[in-house]
């Protein structure tokens, strides 16, 4: 697999990131929290592979454009980011060595953390 960070999903994550549009959840529960496939081919339905792309830091250029197989390490559940998705992100790109999107992912697990630490102080 030869995947390579998504700059343009990147981008749109930050972007949730300073908007609010978060869900702060535990490390381990992205698996209940995932779009299901029904979700996602729905989504890809009605808007398109390009913006499914967005949804995910990765993509492997191996495979073709318009395949769910492209995309990798998604970070969110195609209205949030959600907190324990980066963190799998996180952590799979660092196993797999791919540190462009190890290093995206951590970039954006630093901004969560700083948001949450504001939270608390201001609680």
């Amino acid at each position: 697999m030869a995947a390579k960070l998504n700059p343009r999903a990147f981008d749109m994550a930050r972007t949730l990131v300073t908007e609010g549009r978060l869900v702060t959840d535990d490390r381990d529960q992205w698996s209940e929290h995932q779009p299901s496939a029904a979700a996602e081919n729905a989504f890809i339905r009605e808007h398109g592979f390009d913006e499914y792309a967005l949804w995910h830091l990765g993509m492997d250029t191996d495979q073709p454009r318009d395949t769910k197989k492209r995309y990798k390490f998604p970070y969110g559940d195609f209205e949030r980011i959600h907190l324990c998705a980066v963190l799998a992100a996180e952590s799979r790109a660092a196993q797999r060595r791919y540190a462009d999107i190890q290093s995206a992912a951590a970039h954006l697990h630093g901004m969560l953390e700083a948001l949450m630490s504001e939270s608390r102080a201001a609680s």
